[in-house]
């Protein structure tokens, strides 16, 4: 799978052990927007790797900031997006199972390496269940459509993806 990567300046550390664990793994880490510098803002981090994953570049994409949010707000810009900010593998399970997350968002400042290592194999290991959680996501693009999701019907959900 190929893996998009950003990081601003509090994620790079962060970044370099990502990188090793998924190609370890048998991965592609695809470097977007890592700071190659002493600061740097996290939105210029972040744009490119939401680009790659909402143009197909990548499969999926993981940014590190130091906590996370600027991040995920930043590439939940992007339509196509579903960047999730998580704290622990059961977090990315559910980003994935349930919300088909395709950025993974990751606080540098508030976990260790072997909790960022597991969340990131548990956000790469689990599959989207689909199911009622389709629909769920359906309406997150009808959002991006400028559509009140309240408003579409199960069918009319369905026909915006479309």
């Amino acid at each position: 799978m190929k893996i998009a990567l950003g990081a601003d300046h509090r994620g790079t550390d962060a970044i370099k052990a990502i990188t090793e664990m998924l190609i370890a793994n048998r991965h592609t880490p695809v470097p977007k927007g890592v700071c190659k510098t002493r600061s740097c803002d996290y939105p210029d981090m972040a744009y490119p790797v939401a680009q790659a994953v909402a143009t197909g570049k990548a499969d999926r994409g993981i940014l590190v900031c130091g906590s996370g949010i600027g991040m995920s707000i930043a590439a939940n810009k992007v339509k196509g997006i579903r960047a999730a900010l998580v704290h622990d593998a059961v977090g990315a399970e559910v980003s994935r199972r349930h919300n088909d997350a395709n950025v993974l968002c990751i606080p540098a400042d508030m976990l260790g390496v072997r909790v960022i290592e597991q969340i990131v194999t548990a956000w790469l290991r689990t599959e989207f269940e689909g199911g009622r959680h389709e629909r769920r996501v359906q309406k997150i693009q009808a959002i991006e459509q400028g559509l009140d999701p309240a408003s579409l019907t199960n069918d009319r959900a369905a026909a915006v993806n479309e």
